[in-house]
């Protein structure tokens, strides 16, 4: 099996294993919200469309080809990044959703996997994302990671307003301050060059 085969493996492994588990949902609290999802699902679409058309035979989409070391490295930091989708969904329990509305029972999670990053599961699938096209290496796959990205931030963009609603601008801009939305370890990198900045 070639790299590129066992990342198409492991993605199918994972949508799988989500799909089946989607009714492991909280209820909603409103469903006033949801047709504000609207455009991240579009551009999630769009997204998996083009990783796909990464996959057709199309020698002009080929930007570089990935050595079969790189690859199975690749193929590593996928499955690390499903592995860490997983252990936030498991995390949060009871009160996960697979909407960005707000659950009935819903507060803040600043634990496990919600204290290194606020949004653990679209992390965990956007390095999945950047590890797939890094290994294709042709253009759709770099244009759909980088839509996919486009996409995961506006939905926890607007995840976070409902959490700044619903719990309070105060509460939640306190776990802001102290982790980052996607990227692990930044809030520290701009601590300590604010820290060096100010010569301490």
């Amino acid at each position: 099996m070639s790299p590129g085969a066992a990342i198409v493996a492991a993605w199918t492994v994972w949508l799988t294993s989500w799909v089946l588990a989607a009714g492991w949902s909280a209820r909603v609290a409103s469903h006033a919200d949801l047709g504000a999802q609207s455009p991240s699902r579009v551009l999630t679409l769009a997204a998996v469309v083009m990783m796909a058309a990464s996959y057709w035979p199309a020698p002009w989409g080929v930007l570089w080809t990935t050595p079969a070391p790189l690859g199975w490295a690749m193929l590593a930091l996928a499955v690390i990044g499903f592995a860490f989708a997983w252990a936030a969904r498991l995390h949060l329990g009871p009160l996960w959703s697979n909407t960005a509305a707000p659950t009935e029972d819903h507060r803040i999670v600043e634990t496990g996997p919600y204290g290194i990053v606020r949004h653990p599961v679209y992390a965990g699938l956007l390095l999945a994302a950047l590890a797939t096209a890094a290994e294709r290496g042709r253009i759709e796959a770099a244009a759909g990671a980088l839509v996919l990205i486009a996409g995961v931030s506006l939905r926890a963009k607007l995840e976070e307003r409902y959490l700044r609603r619903d719990l309070g601008d105060d509460a939640y801009s306190a776990y802001r301050a102290r982790v980052p939305m996607l990227m692990p370890f930044t809030k520290f990198r701009a601590a300590a060059s604010a820290r060096r900045a100010g010569g301490g």
